[in-house]
């Protein structure tokens, strides 16, 4: 259960500086330990939902689903684009994402929002693949490019 055929990437970073607003997309964002992402509304929160990060092999099906050519991942609204490992497989653990350690806290699952942005049926096109929220263990600087990995127990 703790081994993967290859190290996973960073692929997008996105913030939500508030409710109904469109995502600010950056190359880096600040992760606070035990809070969330530097200029994101989930900031000062519980940290339970630090950040939420999305599968990038997700993204086509979704988009399949929905009856589109590709969905963007602000679409989504999603703090963190993933690829190369399953996301799935860190609820519940520690995984390091470049010098961040986060903890998989709940499957993401989809908002009615999505009726909105994807259309009718948005909510069930993006159903089980929603994502996954995380708290911050350990913060840093998140950087597109970042690998992504199982975090070994200390």
């Amino acid at each position: 259960m703790t081994q993967f055929p290859r190290t996973g990437r960073l692929d997008w970073i996105g913030l939500r500086p508030a409710r109904d607003v469109p995502m600010t997309v950056v190359e880096t964002a600040q992760a606070h330990t035990g809070a969330g992402l530097a200029g994101d509304r989930y900031a000062g929160g519980s940290g339970k939902r630090g950040a939420t990060l999305i599968q990038a092999e997700h993204l086509p099906a979704i988009a399949a689903f929905s009856g589109r050519d590709a969905v963007a991942p602000a679409t989504l609204r999603r703090n963190l684009v993933i690829s190369g490992i399953p996301l799935i497989a860190f609820k519940g653990q520690r995984f390091r994402i470049g010098e961040v350690v986060f903890e998989g806290t709940d499957p993401c699952d989809p908002c009615s929002r999505m009726e909105t942005v994807l259309g009718a049926g948005g909510y069930n096109a993006m159903r089980g693949m929603g994502g996954l929220c995380a708290r911050i263990v350990q913060g840093g600087t998140l950087r597109v490019g970042d690998a992504v990995h199982w975090e070994v127990a200390a």
